[in-house]
């Protein structure tokens, strides 16, 4: 299996500050273990919370990461589509495309 390669900034980023990311990565495991959701809830929250950030870097990689753990393009695009009241419709139009560029 090919290993994932990684944004390019992410790579800098890792490459500047080694001590910083491992320590976003951990916080970032440690937040994942505390409590009883399952990765593929996990990953669908964090894709809706970076839709409503307007990360477009990070719902694509939210996307992936969820679909990788069994998620559905319908559950992907549904857990935008409910963000319409609560963030606005042009602001879910443009998370859906962002998810779009990886579920089609």
């Amino acid at each position: 299996m090919a290993e994932k390669k990684l944004p390019k900034n992410y790579q800098v980023m890792e490459s500047e500050h080694p001590r910083l990311m491992k320590a976003v990565s951990e916080l970032g495991q440690a937040a994942r273990e505390e409590g009883p959701l399952d990765a593929k809830t996990v990953e669908l929250i964090q894709m809706a919370a970076a839709a409503a950030l307007r990360l477009e870097g990070a719902v694509h990689s939210h996307t992936r990461r969820a679909l990788k753990e069994g998620a559905s393009r319908e559950e992907i695009h549904h857990a935008l589509v409910v963000l319409t009241s609560t963030m606005g419709f042009p602001s879910v139009a443009a998370a859906m495309s962002w998810a779009r560029d990886i579920t089609d």
